[in-house]
């Protein structure tokens, strides 16, 4: 039967150990969900246990809403005639398993790239989609910003999203005729599963910094979540060798499978020479076994570099020529909320990024300080219901390079915006920078605006690409562009 529509459940389960409750095996499945909600008739559900909810609670309303079959890992007693319920040990990696089937293993009929790190993930995506589509490749992306497949932009609600819905993506990749698909791969999805059963040809490591350690509890945690991908991998690692973590990957792996490193160092099979920063960009050198080529990047700063280097790197692997490589990369005018530069016509500048790490922020702070002729202003915060720990060191990194903090509310969720605030300011004071908190951030924006002096750059950090806030249970517009267009117009007008 063909893939992605009806397939029978005996062959979507077979090979796999499971166990029969209740009902018949010899029925065909129409579709696969683990979320009951968005049941359709003849699916089969998955039950899974969340952070905050458990599937097996929901079962009753999945089966109201047409689902024939139950995918569980406890033991459940269900009345209804005509429902097949079916246990098995661990239903996430389950759905990751039956997804890859019930699509026709799509992953392994195009090439796959994973990439993870801390910080770089979507640029490099992006930077490798422009590279391979300079050689005439068809690619596609899933990631922070969407999932592109042929032009047309999907919404992602993480990074990386449940394994059933990647597989979905991958087999509408496939139909129509995408040749690659480059993937952000984050640590929740390493460590939940949802990448399993999934065939990456390659793997790139950016980076490693403070991040998610609400969830990972500490660094090695964190670090072993992103060890998985590079184990997972048929065709090469590619490892930035500057990195720390980066050493340890490549001492701790073991799949035998090739290693291309990148860096700012010749030891690195592919580094960067004669590197010149400018207000518009990077010039440098880019240098491999093929050979060496100048590169004019029109994107800012050091990180971009080694975001350009891995994702040569990753060209080379498939044999692409260096001015294709090269063309691909100065084509590539800029990535929404990645160090992009608001259009406003003014005598100072408005700069929006998504850094919201420690480590991220001065990436971009230091890019800054390189061009910037007044006063940097920073308009920040930290997000609510995640790593506490980060808030000050966030609050100190920034305090050492802006000339003014503007501490504000960025997706508190449940937590009280304020007390995300006050744990900021501890970092700041401690260096003794000189701050505003500002809790309503639409005010922060204006009153950077209307203090800016001519010259100043204003970085608005932290949402980046995001068009809402988070407070509470709620999503909020938030488009932090259109805001600053929107006060400019305002203040014109008084």
């Amino acid at each position: 039967m063909k893939a992605g529509a009806d397939l029978e459940l005996i062959k979507l389960i077979e090979g796999y150990k499971f166990e029969v409750l209740k009902g018949s095996t010899d029925i065909n499945i129409t579709g696969i969900e683990h979320d009951s909600r968005k049941i359709q008739k003849g699916n089969l559900f998955v039950a899974i246990k969340g952070f905050t909810v458990d599937g097996h609670d929901f079962i009753q309303e999945a089966i109201d809403n047409g689902a024939i079959c139950i995918l569980v890992q406890r033991d459940i007693q269900i009345e209804d005639e005509g429902v097949t319920i079916i246990k098995v040990e661990d239903t996430i990696l389950a759905l990751a398993r039956l997804s890859s089937i019930f699509y026709g293993e799509p992953s392994k009929k195009l090439n796959l790239i994973g990439i993870t790190g801390t910080n770089g993930k979507t640029s490099t995506t992006y930077m490798i989609k422009s590279i391979f589509e300079a050689c005439h490749k068809k690619t596609g992306i899933i990631g922070t910003m969407g999932t592109i497949i042929d032009g047309m932009v999907l919404d992602n609600i993480n990074t990386t999203p449940e394994s059933s819905l990647i597989q979905r993506y991958l087999k509408k990749m496939v139909d129509k005729g995408i040749q690659y698909c480059v993937m952000e791969v984050s640590s929740h999805s390493l460590d939940l599963k949802r990448v399993e059963y999934m065939d990456f040809q390659v793997g790139i490591f950016t980076n490693l910094t403070e991040d998610h350690l609400d969830y990972h509890k500490d660094m090695e945690n964190y670090y072993k979540s992103k060890l998985k991908l590079f184990n997972m991998t048929s065709g090469c690692n590619i490892i930035n060798i500057d990195d720390e973590y980066g050493h340890r990957i490549i001492n701790d792996l073991e799949n035998p499978i090739p290693i291309i490193t990148y860096g700012l160092d010749e030891k690195a099979h592919i580094y960067a020479t004669d590197v010149v920063y400018h207000f518009r960009g990077v010039d440098f050198v880019l240098n491999s076994p093929k050979g060496s080529v100048p590169i004019n990047l029109n994107l800012l700063g050091r990180f971009n570099v080694y975001n350009a280097l891995a994702s040569a790197a990753c060209a080379i692997y498939y044999d692409m020529d260096l001015y294709s490589i090269k063309d691909g990369l100065e084509s590539l005018r800029g990535i929404k909320g990645r160090f992009e530069l608001v259009p406003i016509d003014e005598d100072y500048n408005v700069i929006i990024d998504f850094a919201h790490t420690p480590d991220g922020l001065e990436q971009v702070l230091t890019t800054i300080r390189q061009f910037a002729e007044g006063r940097i202003i920073v308009i920040f915060g930290a997000g609510g219901n995640r790593d506490r720990t980060k808030r000050p060191i966030m609050g100190e990194t920034v305090a050492k390079y802006a000339d003014l903090s503007i501490i504000t509310s960025d997706n508190p969720r449940y937590e009280d915006p304020d007390k995300i605030i006050e744990d900021i300011i501890v970092g700041v004071e401690r260096v003794n920078g000189k701050y505003i908190a500002i809790t309503d951030r639409r005010e922060a924006i204006e009153y950077a605006l209307l203090n800016a002096r001519p010259k100043d750059t204003i970085l608005l950090a932290g949402k980046g690409h995001e068009t809402y806030t988070i407070i509470k249970d709620k999503i909020i517009p938030f488009d932090e562009k259109q805001i600053v267009l929107d006060i400019l117009k305002d203040i014109k007008k008084r």
